[in-house]
């Protein structure tokens, strides 16, 4: 899926901390990630009011079966303080020391 960015998003890139107990179960029971409902960025915290569009993306099998794959799941998301984060959550981790950093902030916009 093409990602467009509008003239007023900033690209970040940056890996984010969803805060302990913040993630929403009933995601998790139908094989989504939990998205949190509040993050840490850069030591501060974000609360986030709605998610505003949702997406998955998808690729073919990377040893060369016909097989699709789904790769991240994205979001866009408004914080309580009316910033609008595009966020992702990865599905398999980009190495074995990096499991639990699966969360990334792509771009904010105020």
């Amino acid at each position: 899926m093409l990602l467009m960015k509008t003239a007023h998003e900033q690209f970040i890139s940056e890996r984010i901390e969803p805060c302990a107990g913040s993630f929403a179960a009933s995601r998790m029971a139908t094989g989504e990630p939990g998205l949190p409902s509040v993050l840490s960025w850069r030591g501060d915290q974000y609360e986030i009011s709605r998610v505003v569009r949702q997406w998955k993306e998808s690729s073919p099998c990377r040893h060369g079966s016909t097989e699709r794959y789904l790769r991240k799941h994205w979001y866009v998301v408004e914080t309580t303080d009316g910033m609008m984060m595009k966020i992702y959550f990865e599905r398999q981790a980009r190495s074995k020391s990096q499991t639990r950093l699966r969360w990334w902030l792509y771009t904010v916009s105020s």
